[in-house]
């Protein structure tokens, strides 16, 4: 027997049995039904264990709606949160209220979950909020949510860039004031220049924040088709090294790869077709993934940087090569070198859980590098560490482990998961602050 909450993929659990039996009938063999009604849907919390201690990847049952407790006074805020992992928050006098994991707001289902429980929390700690805030990003359904709802009520709308969110919202957890270098890595967030940022070095507070480096930026071929695609992140990164010639390596990936696919890739490159800038950290592990053999194509989020992290053999202390420079005000992390150590490695038959582990090991030895550089400009020691890509046990416990040895003082979320699901707690207090 296989029992679960009743939803259908990336759709609110449903909580009606009539609902059910016409949406789930072509699904479930079986209903089991109840005469009391469910008040308020909450899915199943997930946590991990993280350095010794739990890092949720959902909030929800068990711990919702417990405020988390602030050491300062913050105005009166709802927060809307992002667009994929979705929570909503109130603010109150030191108190910041976190809804349940809403899911990812891509349909008008779980715009409407999102408006009920808005509705719910309000009337639950009679919060008046006299501001609304958002992500930055202006195609989201919670930022075209949070403008309809400014202008019928004539509120200030907030637009937080998603990276400080992430960064705040770990910093207002540990409750931490001042100034810190925030390393932010995730999939997707969308960045001051328009381009897709995930790979980011702030500097910041709750009143401002300036970019101190990022990964250096590639292009995303096809967009959102690369994500579940992660061969062609992976492709990217090739022929910036190789070009045309990039087809014709004489490694598995190539010879998985489909050729006329690989020419399409090519010329949507050259021609900027439909293939946004990105810095991000997400993608760098998709590529990884990809290259060495893990995973080509997903069925669900993070699915090839979670294989990869799974490959990681113990004891493993080599790395790859990778290289820093700066451009302008900002450092620059430029990965080609990885994938050229990849390269070679794939040619002398390393094993894929030697090289996973390697490609690990190096991204936290770029992590620590870049922190190092920017403790030396501006003499800042704390260091917050937010965003999906923190949910990867092997390569959090190495970062930890390396800026710790190197006297950084290193902050992570406990009370909040790193995800998309708590950014809305940095949206309010920085809408608040």
């Amino acid at each position: 027997l296989i029992m679960t909450s009743g939803n259908i993929a990336d759709q609110p659990i449903i909580g009606d049995n009539q609902e059910a039996l016409e949406k789930l009938s072509r699904i479930a063999d079986f209903f089991l039904l109840y005469n009391r009604d469910i008040f308020n849907r909450c899915d199943d919390s997930v946590l991990k264990i993280i350095n010794g201690d739990s890092v949720f990847f959902r909030r929800a049952r068990g711990y919702v709606p417990h405020p988390i407790i602030l050491d300062f006074k913050l105005k009166e805020v709802l927060a809307l949160g992002g667009e994929l992992k979705n929570t909503i928050s109130f603010s109150k006098e030191k108190y910041v209220f976190l809804s349940q994991y809403l899911g990812d707001l891509k349909s008008v289902e779980t715009l409407n979950f999102l408006k009920r429980s808005m509705v719910s929390l309000k009337k639950m700690f009679r919060t008046n909020p006299e501001i609304i805030a958002c992500d930055l990003h202006p195609d989201y359904l919670s930022t075209k949510y949070a403008e309809e709802i400014g202008a019928k009520r004539g509120l200030k709308v907030v637009k937080v860039q998603h990276h400080y969110a992430h960064i705040v919202s770990c910093m207002a957890e540990n409750n931490i004031k001042d100034k810190v270098i925030g390393v932010a890595y995730d999939g997707t967030g969308y960045g001051d220049d328009g381009n897709i940022w995930g790979g980011e070095f702030l500097l910041c507070d709750f009143k401002k924040y300036s970019r101190a480096g990022h990964l250096k930026y590639y292009p995303l071929p096809g967009g959102d088709k690369a994500i579940v695609e992660p061969w062609r992140m992976a492709y990217s990164y090739l022929y910036s090294i190789y070009g045309p010639k990039a087809k014709m390596l004489d490694i598995d990936f190539t010879r998985r790869t489909d050729y006329g696919k690989s020419s399409i890739i090519e010329k949507m490159i050259d021609k900027k077709i439909n293939s946004p800038l990105t810095s991000s950290c997400g993608r760098l592990f998709d590529a990884a993934s990809s290259l060495i053999g893990v995973r080509d194509e997903i069925s669900y989020e993070g699915q090839a940087a979670m294989e990869l992290e799974s490959f990681c053999a113990s004891g493993i202390k080599e790395s790859y090569k990778f290289r820093i420079y700066k451009e302008g005000e900002e450092f620059i992390i430029d990965p080609q070198e990885i994938f050229i150590d990849i390269i070679k490695d794939l040619k002398e038959g390393i094993d894929k859980k030697v090289m996973a582990a390697k490609f690990h090991n190096t991204v936290a030895e770029f992590t620590l590098n870049l922190c190092g550089k920017i403790r030396e400009n501006s003499g800042i020691n704390k260091v917050d560490l937010s965003g999906g890509v923190f949910q990867n046990r092997f390569l959090t416990e190495k970062i930890i482990s390396l800026l710790e040895k190197d006297d950084f003082q290193v902050y992570i979320q406990r009370k909040v998961p790193p995800n998309d699901g708590g950014i809305s707690l940095g949206q309010a207090v920085v809408a608040g602050s």
